[in-house]
């Protein structure tokens, strides 16, 4: 339930965008980036890389478009691309929603996950064929770990 003191602790008025990192934020992903080496050209601010590359995401815009008052578009793309591939995000989600559960007094880690699986479009040969009635045509079921998700995850107590 939103308080006037949870709203001032949440709000963000005093940031340039609304995608920006608090302070808060940044105290808490900082350590998770990798650090300066120390040799060859002064690094661009993470901050604003993260800053641009929420933006981005949040916006649902392309990467040519980010506003001149954040890094270039090949410089934020760059990192990006390199957390993507080196699975820093996951890494840093995975720590979040760890440090969230013990926030909440659970463990950290669940101990039981609930798989669903989901109707997709198809071409006419496929698996076996289901019949949905919410759906207008023809539909295959899909398995969530072809998708390579788990839709929900719960603790061991049920609830």
């Amino acid at each position: 339930m939103w308080t006037p003191t949870t709203r001032r602790q949440h709000s963000r008025d005093g940031l340039r965008y609304e995608t920006d990192l608090t302070d808060a934020e940044w105290a808490v992903i900082e350590p998770l980036l990798p650090k300066a080496c120390g040799r060859g050209r002064t690094r661009t601010c993470l901050r604003e890389v993260l800053n641009a590359i929420f933006y981005v995401l949040r916006g649902g815009i392309t990467w040519r478009l980010i506003p001149s008052d954040l890094p270039p578009k090949s410089t934020v793309f760059g990192w990006f691309s390199l957390w993507r591939d080196t699975g820093l995000f996951e890494t840093i989600n995975h720590l979040l929603v760890m440090a969230d559960r013990e926030r909440v007094g659970r463990e950290a880690s669940p101990s039981a996950a609930v798989i669903d699986s989901q109707s997709v479009k198809t071409t006419e040969s496929g698996g076996p064929r289901g019949y949905d009635a919410g759906k207008s045509a023809p539909r295959r079921r899909v398995s969530p770990m072809e998708e390579g998700s788990i839709q929900t995850v719960v603790d061991g107590s049920g609830s």
